[in-house]
């Protein structure tokens, strides 16, 4: 199997994707503490729960172009999901756990993907070195 790390971290994503449609109450929970604008976050959790399943299915069973074109879409939206929100927690513990997950999670994507692209560039290289024996003739 190719991109194996790629294809394992969506895996992983597509479990929280999962969870936060289930649980969407969770996010804020965690931002608030208090319950405060729960409706809002509640809709933003199923917002990234459905575009975390949908990205990390692509992820899981797409082509080697479609997993990059997946982890990237993942990493950006990490980033950007974490600085929105970051944006809007008043709590200082509370925005440094935030980013600490949001920006944690892109570079974990990231390692993957550098890894899973090194691994496919040596594997092409490898195939393209094979010497096809020329036959003499006398």
């Amino acid at each position: 199997m190719t991109y194996a790390l790629s294809r394992l971290m969506s895996t992983a994503t597509l479990s929280y994707g999962a969870y936060s449609l289930a649980d969407p109450r969770h996010l804020g929970r965690f931002l608030t503490g208090d319950g405060k604008d729960q409706g809002r976050y509640d809709v933003l959790a199923q917002s990234y729960g459905a575009r975390d399943v949908a990205v990390s299915l692509l992820g899981m069973v797409g082509s080697e172009r479609t997993v990059r074109a997946s982890m990237l879409i993942r990493i950006a939206c990490d980033i950007s999901d974490g600085l929105l929100l970051a944006n809007r927690t008043k709590d200082e513990d509370t925005r440094t756990m935030l980013l600490g997950a949001t920006f944690g999670w892109a570079a974990l994507n990231a390692v993957a993907l550098r890894i899973d692209r090194r691994r496919a560039k040596r594997r092409r290289a490898e195939g393209a070195a094979v010497v096809v024996p020329v036959e003499r003739y006398a």
